[in-house]
């Protein structure tokens, strides 16, 4: 058999495979719809985002693979479909920090897929207030970057707001100069968001050290501010240089080659156990010789590990502060109940913040 009649066969079973998928991502769509169908007559006011069950068909999705795709590729793919169908039942509109083409909104899209429709915000607590007032189903924010610590606007909202943590996102974060002009040397100023710039900081020192450095709302407003700014530059992802028509100046200049973001999806909505989660939460104590251990002592006592601590001031008075922490299992896992009923015990203050399951993507 020739080459040409071997490629020919290949071909024709792959035309054979692609109908059989389409035909398959039909009915699990079919499917969907009559779950819509019993959800609205049973609650016209369900909730048909499900962040729980969404983490266990992607899970189960990486787990049975067997190549030749990897299994990011993979759940990156069953998201996408589940995005569709999801968007039979419901558009969800998901509230960002804008304009177009930020990093958050590279977040959203990535944890919810492309069917959903992404409205931009100018600022963290604009987020919040849209989903609190349901404008909005749910908002995803930036909370911590692995080079440059906490995003402190987010965490400042939790302390009022009554929004849940509904799941998490971590995104890869290169970042990329570009401006209209066409040249390095042509760089007189550089825009970007201020974590941004301190992630950029060692490279902008070296190539870009007499250029007067502007800190603005978001990456994108940067890449739209030096549209038209001849000798401007902005710090941003490659997709702000496709949407404001800009030239790439240079490419993947962090400093740190891992630098990632780890994002919140914040809704009105609690959420059920997935078998593998994390729970949220901020404390306080009295401003007293070990308060904080005793703070910490249940966690301990009950073998519950904590993956994350952060101090912020209260704005209840000078040198009050509150705890943001992380820890594993949700809180309705039997231990994590056990650790919380004897934290609300000797705290001043304890709010869960939220219960969800950890980033699958």
């Amino acid at each position: 058999m020739s080459a040409a009649d071997q490629l020919a066969r290949i071909r024709e079973r792959i035309d054979r495979l692609d109908e059989e998928i389409q035909d398959r991502i039909n009915a699990r769509a079919a499917a969907a719809q009559e779950i819509a169908t019993i959800k609205l007559e049973q609650e016209p006011n369900t909730h048909f985002y499900r962040p729980e069950r969404e983490a266990e068909v992607l899970r189960r999705v990486k787990e049975r693979n067997r190549g030749p795709l990897d299994d990011e590729a993979v759940a990156r793919l069953f998201r996408e479909i589940m995005s569709a169908c999801l968007a039979l039942e419901q558009v969800i509109r998901v509230a960002f920090l804008g304009p177009e083409g930020t990093f958050t909104q590279a977040a959203a899209l990535k944890h919810f897929g492309a069917s959903v429709e992404t409205v931009p915000f100018s600022s963290i607590p604009d987020v919040f207030r849209e989903v609190e007032a349901a404008s909005c189903h749910y908002g995803v924010v930036p909370v911590e970057n692995s080079t440059e610590g906490v995003i402190s606007h987010t965490l400042d909202m939790f302390l009022s707001s009554p929004l849940h943590i509904c799941g998490e996102v971590t995104l890869r974060i290169s970042h990329h100069l570009m401006g209209s002009c066409q040249a390095l040397d042509e760089v007189r100023t550089v825009y970007s968001h201020q974590q941004s710039l301190a992630q950029c900081r060692g490279w902008l020192d070296r190539h870009l050290r007499h250029a007067e450095k502007i800190a603005v709302g978001s990456n994108a407003e940067a890449a739209r501010l030096v549209q038209a700014l001849p000798h401007a530059a902005a710090i941003a992802g490659e997709t702000a240089a496709q949407i404001y028509g800009l030239h790439l100046l240079a490419s993947k200049i962090e400093d740190e080659p891992g630098n990632t973001t780890r994002f919140l999806v914040v809704g009105n909505q609690e959420t059920p156990p997935s078998g593998d989660d994390k729970t949220s939460l901020l404390f306080s104590t009295k401003n007293e010789a070990g308060g904080l251990y005793r703070l910490l002592t249940p966690l301990a006592q009950h073998a519950i590990s904590m993956t994350r601590i952060e101090s912020r001031p209260s704005r209840r008075g000078m040198w009050d502060y509150v705890f943001f922490v992380d820890i594993e299992g949700h809180k309705s896992d039997p231990a994590v109940a056990s650790a919380l009923a004897d934290l609300h015990r000797v705290a001043a203050m304890c709010k869960i913040l939220g219960a969800y399951p950890k980033a699958v993507l």
